[in-house]
């Protein structure tokens, strides 16, 4: 099998399975890397070294599975090449790593990136983007049959589950010079439906989505400038970009699972940019908001965080860390609670005009 595909990029270092069961990094220092699976399920976390013979490349990118195996993609000559990666061996033999070979793209063209998305939300398939400015094929590459499932024209990044089944996968879509996010059916052959179109010639991506309530965290520029907004799936009220959002370089990174039909009540974890956070360092400071709340909460993050974390449905947000006296933690914050809003009084306003999302006005 080939596609034009030559460059790799690095996504999250950290990736948690779609169950949250298990986790997956690159360990070590300097070229002495190594994949390292991390047990999340049980009372105290720890990590499992999965060496090989060799080091691996700093562009290699893993990613945690729900049976505890991890997938790594990297470049191996002028492939790219998948493979599962398991803890084997016993006690006496001591750790060993087992290696299962899945597929290869051998590279046929310059300026094709080559990146995996985020776990299937079935906690076993995984998919791969080979995105050019002529076009993005979606690549199955465990879970299934290794192969293309997709051919989408643009240029296509991001990638995020709107559903808990797998099917329907939204990506950032790069077309005519305007970037919009877009739906593409897995179940109807890679069928792409508009997803966001705030305004006629606004960029319009989507950064994470929760398939219990429907919420939906979005970046555009609609409003003038890059804003972080918030909007619902399938509901016919617009887009909203809160003030208390207004101005921050946040990137969120999790949310608070469970709350069917409440999507105002969902926690949101951001990664604030301004931390300090890496290369060369673990990030600093986090922001918990709710969508029915004007406040965000800033609280600094444990020494060592990775940079991501996961939302219990209890309301609890775990969040990963390794320091040297602690190579494998987690800590846990709870969204505090918001002071009440100043009390106003405003006339009654108009009843809205229900408008699809994709075709919501600014508010």
């Amino acid at each position: 099998m080939t596609v034009c595909a030559i460059e790799i990029t690095t996504t999250t270092p950290f990736t948690i399975a779609a169950d949250g069961s298990y986790a997956a990094r690159l360990a070590g220092y300097g070229e002495a890397l190594y994949p390292e699976r991390w047990t999340l399920a049980g009372p105290e976390p720890y990590a499992v070294p999965l060496p090989l013979a060799q080091p691996e490349e700093a562009d290699s990118e893993v990613l945690a599975l729900a049976d505890g195996r991890v997938l790594i993609h990297r470049r191996v000559a002028q492939r790219h090449a998948f493979a599962l990666l398991y803890p084997t061996g016993g006690a006496a033999a001591g750790p060993r790593t087992g290696e299962l070979p899945l597929g290869s793209v051998e590279p046929g063209g310059d300026g094709v990136r080559v990146s995996l998305l985020p776990p299937s939300p079935d906690g076993y398939g995984a998919f791969a983007l080979a995105a050019s400015a002529s076009g993005t094929t979606l690549w199955q590459v465990a879970g299934g049959v290794f192969g293309q499932v997709a051919r989408i024209p643009g240029r296509c990044s991001g990638g995020v589950w709107l559903d808990r089944s797998g099917r329907i996968l939204a990506l950032d879509r790069e077309l005519d010079g305007t970037t919009k996010a877009v739906a593409v059916d897995l179940g109807r052959g890679g069928e792409v439906s508009p997803l966001l179109q705030i305004a006629e010639g606004s960029n319009d991506r989507l950064l994470l989505a929760d398939p219990d309530s429907g919420l939906l965290l979005i970046r555009s520029d609609a409003p003038g400038e890059p804003r972080l907004g918030w909007g619902v799936l399938g509901s016919s009220l617009p887009v909203r970009f809160p003030e208390c959002l207004r101005g921050e370089a946040a990137t969120p990174f999790a949310v608070q699972p469970g709350q069917a039909l409440m999507p105002e009540t969902c926690g949101v974890a951001l990664r604030l940019e301004g931390g300090g956070g890496p290369p060369g360092g673990s990030w600093g400071r986090i922001g918990l908001w709710r969508p029915a709340d004007r406040h965000v909460f800033r609280l600094g993050a444990p020494d060592g965080w990775l940079g991501t974390g996961l939302w219990s449905r209890e309301g609890r947000l775990h969040l990963p860390y390794a320091t040297p006296e602690v190579p494998c933690g987690l800590a846990s914050l709870t969204l505090p609670v918001s002071p009440p809003p100043p009390v106003r009084v405003d006339p009654p306003p108009a009843a809205p005009r229900p408008v699809p999302l994709q075709q919501a006005p600014l508010r």
